[in-house]
């Protein structure tokens, strides 16, 4: 049945191959059975998405990816459509269950041709069915050269359970990829669909559990968790007629050295957005009278001294520092004033290149750092944290403690607990000065007003990211940070922004 719901449950490899193996062994379930739903989902979703297709190039390697390929192959076949299937590798080589499939698709009259680009000139659409997600090295030889011929094509590319050359358990790239439109996945999501490269290479993506028993799941137990935003409705819930500021907590946002006084409103104004009773500023006196006359709402106080910070520190429920916070002595000394504070800490920007330099554990804090912060947190390149998120987010945890926010294409959210989570809301347009400044508001905020800080991280990055989309309909590029506000307001009252409320399920 065709469904563009995605459930909130992701898996490595490892973990799909298992509940592959248990309802195959143990469920009685025919692999080939399971193949055979594999390729008819494949075909209806086909039929789904390019209804007016009739040339159909379905590329096959000799593993089950390519077994599944054969069956779409000989589905689309007699159906009516002009099918040509381009084999990489010896069928001599095929096994079981994909040999069978060959098999079938061969007695329906369907043989397999050997690859060449110039047969991908006419054609409506490119069935990838190459590589699945055992793949756990580069793509070399003829694969990596028909991968490119076919991301050089024009005609758009489904792909099946994954993009070959996409790492099932990263996102990353294994020398080259597939850039799908659209993706099949099947019995479990693959966690590397959702960040890193994956959400480019992956396109929109489709799933299908094969009709594997709902008790199969219960059998394997996933560490990663998809966020979306429904999840985050019974943390906002109605507030009662007797409330008051004081019921929402007071936030500290420490930053705005001279030149980046911006960084610190628009975290300021973020925290006031999702709910927060309060909302102080502490930064450079030369400037502090300056910062409210926008948003008046913000209490603005010059900071020079830690004694001075101190006295802000004491009326507050939670602070953040970093939004334009700089590297200089004063950045120092601001930074080493809420060292042992026993408040919860939102950590950002140049808070974190400050700690990179001089590490200490934030055990009560919330770190939020993009792929270069978290380079230099753990001494290493952006190369390397990009090529495997969910490892760099957990060696950030247990280094610094907390609970780490690895921002980007598919944020990663992570405290000492084994599980990660998945934000893939928000959009490329939201690559632009200030997004960062206020998300570390929003975190800020919601922490005021009693969420954990695991709690404030999950349904922050979503409020953001959900905001962030919202805002982007008038389009991604040239979206400005000071859009979101609007929207954050307007999706922190889940009761507004849908009528249907649900159960969080972080």
């Amino acid at each position: 049945m065709l469904t563009t719901s995605l459930p909130l449950a992701l898996y490595r490899a490892s973990q799909v191959r298992e509940l592959d193996r248990i309802a195959i062994q143990d469920m009685g379930i025919p692999g080939l059975c399971l193949m055979e739903r594999a390729g008819n989902s494949v075909f209806e979703i086909m039929q789904h998405c390019w209804s007016e297709a009739r040339r159909i190039i379905i590329i096959c390697g000799t593993g089950n990816n390519g077994g599944d390929g054969y069956v779409v192959a000989r589905l689309a076949y007699l159906a009516g459509y002009d099918v040509t299937v381009l084999q990489l590798g010896d069928v001599n080589e095929l096994k079981n269950d994909a040999q069978i499939a060959y098999k079938a698709m061969t007695d329906v009259g369907l043989s397999v041709q050997v690859f060449a680009e110039k047969k991908l000139t006419v054609v409506d659409l490119i069935i990838d069915a190459i590589l699945g997600t055992g793949l756990n090295r580069d793509v070399d030889g003829e694969c990596y050269d028909v991968i490119a011929a076919v991301n050089r094509c024009q005609c758009p590319v489904l792909s099946v359970d994954i993009p070959s050359g996409l790492h099932a358990d990263t996102g990353s790239i294994l020398g080259t990829a597939i850039h799908a439109n659209v993706t099949v996945s099947f019995i479990g999501l693959k966690q590397g669909l959702f960040t890193g490269e994956g959400p480019d290479y992956s396109g929109k993506i489709y799933f299908n559990d094969l009709q594997v028993p709902n008790t199969l799941y219960k059998l394997i137990k996933n560490q990663t968790h998809r966020l979306d935003y429904q999840s985050t409705q019974s943390y906002l819930p109605r507030r009662r007629r007797t409330s008051h500021k004081g019921h929402f907590g007071h936030v500290l946002i420490i930053g705005g050295e001279s030149g980046m006084t911006g960084a610190v409103q628009m975290a300021a104004e973020a925290a006031m957005r999702v709910g927060a009773g309060k909302v102080t500023v502490a930064t450079r006196k030369a400037h502090a009278s300056f910062i409210n006359l926008h948003r008046p709402e913000i209490m603005s106080n010059g900071v020079e001294t830690q004694e001075e910070l101190f006295q802000l520190l004491s009326r507050v429920n939670v602070v953040a520092i970093g939004p334009g916070l700089g590297q200089s002595i004063w950045a120092r000394t601001m930074l080493n004033a809420v060292k042992d504070l026993q408040k919860p800490v939102i950590l950002d920007a140049d808070a974190l290149n400050l700690l990179a330099q001089m590490p200490y554990r934030f055990v009560n804090g919330i770190l939020t750092p993009h792929v270069g912060e978290a380079a230099r947190l753990l001494e290493t390149t952006t190369d390397q944290v990009q090529a495997d998120r969910f490892t760099a987010v957990k060696k950030i945890q247990l280094r610094f403690g907390g609970v780490i926010v690895l921002k980007g294409a598919g944020t990663l959210i992570a405290d000492q607990q084994e599980s990660v989570h998945v934000c893939t809301l928000g959009n490329p347009g939201m690559a632009s000065g200030g997004m960062g400044d206020v998300l570390t508001g929003v975190l800020a905020g919601l922490v005021a007003q009693g969420l954990s800080l695991k709690e404030a991280a999950c349904v922050g990055t979503c409020l953001h990211g959900q905001a962030g989309d919202r805002a982007a309909q008038e389009g991604e590029r040239g979206l400005l940070a000071g859009d979101l506000f609007q929207w954050l307001r307007y999706y922190a009252n889940p009761y507004l922004a849908s009528s249907k409320s649900q159960k969080c399920l972080l």
